[in-house]
Order: C-alpha cells, then structure tokens, then sequence
C-alpha cells in the first residue's frame, strides 16, 4: 500500500494550489488523515487533518485559507491551499492511518507517510 501525493508546484503569491494524496493497494479503510509540511531548516509541522467522520482541525497558520477535505471512495486526500504565502513554501506530505489486506489477507493497520511534494510561493 502507497500514498501517492501530487500537485503541487510554483504559484505567485495570493494564488491557489490544490494537493491530492491517493491510497493505492489493498486498501480496505482509511482513518484520519493529514497534510504536514516542512519548510527548509524548520521542522515538520501539521498542517490539517481530517477524521474518518470528516472532522477537520487547521494549524492557526492555515485557518480560514486552506481547506482539507477526503473522498473515500477514491481513497483521497485532498488540501485545497487559498491566498497562498510565501511562508506556505515547503515540502507538503501526506500521513494516513490505513488498514489494509496483508499477504495472508489479514486486516492490518499501519500509519503510512506519502511521498512529498513541493510547494513554493514566490513574493
């Protein structure tokens, strides 16, 4: 099982991106998921998350500007980032609680992180 992040890229300031973060495998549910970022020389730090019952929680950094939101029949995560700054650069991973089927089609659970993707907002 992968998370698969996509889109992002370079956009000016005040613009918009949006990310996605697909599970791909023998999925079989996904719980909460989340977008982190980590910006050059700082820590990872989270950015939203949402719940299997679609409860959401921002960092005050991205209130009332970014928006997560998840389809799960596509098991999809996906950050739509509004009136982007030059302090949202970073690179944006995803993070999910997936259970899924095993080799011996057992149900196991597993935290998984995504591959990366690159935002930056110029000035």
């Amino acid at each position: 099982v992968q998370l698969q992040a996509s889109g992002g890229g370079l956009v000016q300031a005040g613009g918009s991106l949006r990310l996605s973060c697909a599970a791909s495998g023998s999925v079989f549910g996904i719980g909460t998921m989340n977008w982190y970022r980590q910006a050059p020389g700082k820590q990872r730090e989270m950015v939203a998350s949402i719940t299997g019952g679609s409860t959401t929680n921002y960092a005050d950094s991205v209130k009332g500007r970014f928006t997560i939101s998840r389809d799960n029949a596509k098991n999809t995560v996906y950050l739509q980032m509004n009136s982007l700054k030059p302090e949202d650069t970073a690179i944006y991973y995803c993070y999910a609680d997936l259970n899924y089927y095993n080799s011996n089609e057992e149900i196991v659970a597993h935290k998984k992180w995504g591959q990366g993707t690159l935002v930056t907002v110029s000035s």
